[in-house]
């Protein structure tokens, strides 16, 4: 039983549970290393961060001011509504992995209008995520569900499902916050 619970919902091993360097392959161990408590390798001295990952969404609105929600078909939060977005890829920055997830999970293209906010959500399968926002405007492409999504809806913004994420639900927030406040687009962007 303890071994399922150091494994993701997909079967893999915890980032947070990792219990060989991935380096050399020696056991690591929890040792005081630069300020706090961090598992560190037992045979080459390495440090083993777990450190956030980084993941981008798309807040998209259509002409009548509704939010597109899609509903996840893969753990976590399987059958669960949530913005479309996933993790930044190597070569790419924030905005970039944020159009690239739309286009894969939706099937549209847009551009981004203006960054909506960062947080910061917790995760049991990788240990922590920051989640990054960005306003996107549509400009081609035919809405249907792909990857990780099986089902696309525009929702009225005082009238949204559950939301999966609480890092979704801060980010929706703070785009209307932003959309009371008469932001159209970043100045910095034009």
């Amino acid at each position: 039983m303890k071994e399922k619970e150091n494994k993701t919902e997909t079967g893999a091993v915890k980032r947070t549970e990792v219990k060989y360097c991935p380096h050399c392959g020696a056991e690591l161990e929890i040792k005081h290393a630069e300020g706090r408590k961090r598992k560190v390798c037992k045979a080459c001295k390495t440090i083993y961060y777990i450190n956030p990952l980084p993941a981008s969404t798309a807040l998209v609105l259509n002409e009548k001011t509704q939010l597109l929600l899609g509903k996840r078909v893969v753990a976590p939060a399987k059958g669960q509504w949530c913005l479309p977005g996933g993790f930044v890829e190597l070569d790419e920055n924030m905005e970039q992995a944020a159009l690239r997830e739309l286009e894969e999970e939706t099937g549209l293209i847009g551009k981004p209008l203006w960054f909506v906010g960062c947080t910061y959500q917790k995760s049991n399968t990788y240990g922590g995520v920051i989640v990054f926002g960005y306003r996107v405007e549509v400009l081609e492409g035919e809405l249907q569900p792909g990857d990780d999504i099986g089902a696309l809806k525009y929702y009225d913004l005082e009238n949204l499902p559950p939301v999966a994420f609480n890092a979704h639900i801060y980010l929706i927030d703070k785009m209307k916050q932003q959309l009371a406040g008469g932001v159209t687009r970043s100045a910095s962007r034009e």
